[in-house]
């Protein structure tokens, strides 16, 4: 995963963040019950975004627990389990899958061919209960291949083709609430792909590969046209949230939305006047 869709750490409650962390701990858990070490290497924070927001919307029973684990050999840690961590360590699991692919087919990284092909060895029973899911995702990753073939890539197809992605992975089945997770999950989306852009656009120039802003990046307005953009991306993202009716651990939610997205955006940004 990319790592974007974190906490801003610093403005939150001691009590908030610990529940954000077992969250994220109880999809480690299910990530090793059902894929074992292989699965929890693919262990991804924008995951647990997607865990506590399933979580606050549908409600269901969840465990609350303590354990150990290798990286806290010493203290038992608080986890928490239920139907959508399990989602959410799927979904997880799936998309790491899909990245190694792609890895594989832009930089031929020998390490992405051989954990996805352990990945895909994993994920078979994954496959049949996500039957439908997984073939519409398989056939938008390849109409996103395809699009970052074009002499100058389309920056608004390639986002929207990864923000239809994201919309499937968000959205766990269909009831009232499907159209509101699919068009926060399509906004999310994009921010997170052109925001992976923004970051590597000059690693991306250095190497020729694909990269959307790579026309726009000489400009004086690139910077503030980026922002623009991704200000816009994130704003729907947030009308389609607060039209959720959640109230357990909302402000979470919030944290990661209005203001942890955007930690990555400015790191990157700074570094970027400093040289």
């Amino acid at each position: 995963m990319f790592g974007y869709i974190v906490v801003n750490k610093a403005e939150m409650k001691f009590r908030e963040y610990d529940v954000y962390h077992s969250f994220y701990c109880g999809i480690c858990r299910d990530l090793k019950r059902k894929y074992g070490m292989a699965g929890q290497i693919a262990l991804s924070y924008d995951m647990t975004f997607l865990a506590i927001l399933l979580t606050g919307l549908y409600e269901p029973e969840t465990v609350l627990s303590k354990c150990k684990c290798i990286v806290h050999p010493l203290e038992r840690h608080a986890t928490r389990n239920n139907i959508y961590t399990e989602y959410a360590a799927d979904m997880n699991v799936l998309f790491a899958y899909y990245k190694c692919e792609d890895d594989w087919k832009d930089e031929r990284k020998l390490r992405k061919l051989i954990y996805g092909g352990i990945l895909k060895g994993k994920t078979g029973k994954l496959r049949k209960e996500y039957e439908e899911k997984i073939k519409t995702i398989s056939l938008l990753m390849e109409s996103f291949a395809e699009a970052e073939k074009e002499a100058e890539p389309d920056i608004d197809r390639l986002s929207g083709l990864f923000g239809q992605v994201m919309a499937e992975i968000v959205t766990p089945g269909e009831d009232e609430w499907t159209d509101n997770l699919r068009t926060l999950g399509f906004y999310l989306g994009k921010f997170i792909y052109l925001l992976d852009a923004y970051d590597d656009v000059e690693k991306d120039i250095g190497k020729g590969a694909v990269n959307p802003f790579r026309s726009r990046y000489e400009s004086p307005d690139f910077e503030e046209e980026c922002r623009t953009i991704l200000r816009m991306m994130m704003s729907e993202c947030c009308r389609e949230f607060e039209k959720l009716p959640i109230l357990e651990n909302v402000e979470i939610l919030r944290n990661i939305l209005y203001s942890g997205v955007w930690c990555r955006y400015e790191m990157i940004h700074q570094k970027r006047c400093e040289r």
